[in-house]
């Protein structure tokens, strides 16, 4: 069995004993939140740290932030117009989801037992740019469909963004790491002992949120929605997989960073602005369940 194969095979594992752990109440799904904070404000934060702190940052990696920005603006925008002839509040919710992408919890695990280090530098500069969308761009939108009086400048986008730990410890480490500071030992070798509880925490909070469930009367809005989210994110990075003139990993990286699961931070955003969040959770799953087959068939016949 290759590397791939055996990777995805104990990813799939640790999924199912969460899913396991839930259908059989010894973990409740509202546990998932508790363990979703301690991964993004803990073993996340801590995986950063260590990954990005002996980089050597080369200004291609700086291409994979633009990258990501500018496609999650122009997903955004093919969005609104897809789903312009819906009711207002589903609009909201269709853009939100088809903008952003969920690096943290699903694609780091894959990567970091695929490629190691290497691979999460390349990723966590993609979600660099990322991040700009997830905590701004969809914010707004979420917050202009819903209704919601926020006001839309750059104070608002600069105040949630700051709330994000992840995305303040990348900023604050790649800056670090372009001055030539380096963080102490001592800071370093506790970041990596925690963040090796990373990757089995972030495959059971997925098999946790897991749910085979859902309404049927969601199914055609779902098929319209995947069809816009994989056909443009499949069709766009196999171009660039094919043009741009960088490494095999750079390339990698944006081949699969567009046809990631939706974010998860549309869940909460639902919540705040009183969008349909059990049909958020659904479509959140079936993304999550797509991409991953859709990464297996590339790694087994592309890489």
């Amino acid at each position: 069995m290759s590397s791939f194969n055996e990777q995805f095979l104990y990813s799939i594992i640790i999924i199912l004993i969460g899913y396991v752990l839930k259908r059989s109440s010894v973990i409740k799904e509202k546990d998932g939140e508790g363990l979703s904070r301690i991964i993004f404000n803990l073993t996340l934060p801590a995986l950063i740290i260590v990954t990005f702190n002996d980089i050597t940052m080369e200004y291609s990696l700086f291409l994979l932030v633009i990258i990501a920005f500018i496609y999650g603006v122009i997903s955004a925008v093919l969005g609104i117009f897809f789903f312009r002839k819906q009711k207002r509040d589903i609009k909201g919710m269709m853009v939100m989801m088809v903008s952003g992408f969920n690096i943290g919890l699903f694609a780091y695990p894959l990567v970091e037992g695929i490629w190691g280090r290497e691979g999460l530098q390349y990723f966590g500069m993609f979600d660099v740019g990322n991040s700009f969308i997830v905590f701004g761009v969809i914010y707004l939108i979420g917050s202009y469909y819903s209704g919601e009086r926020v006001p839309l400048n750059l104070k608002t986008i600069t105040k949630k963004m700051s709330k994000s730990i992840p995305f303040m410890v990348y900023i604050v480490v790649v800056l670090l790491n372009l001055i030539g500071i380096k963080l102490p030992t001592f800071l370093i070798d506790t970041a990596d002992i925690i963040s090796v509880a990373n990757m089995p925490l972030s495959l059971l909070l997925l098999g946790i949120y897991l749910n085979f469930t859902f309404d049927k009367s969601y199914l055609p809005l779902i098929v319209k929605y995947m069809a816009v989210k994989y056909t443009v994110g499949i069709v766009v990075g196999i171009g660039l997989f094919l043009v741009l003139p960088f490494n095999d990993m750079f390339r990698y990286t944006v081949l699969i960073g567009l046809i990631l699961p939706a974010s998860m931070s549309v869940l909460p955003y639902a919540v705040e602005f009183n969008y349909d969040k059990r049909f958020i959770g659904t479509v959140s799953n079936m993304t999550i369940i797509t991409s991953f087959l859709l990464i297996w068939l590339i790694a087994n016949f592309v890489i």
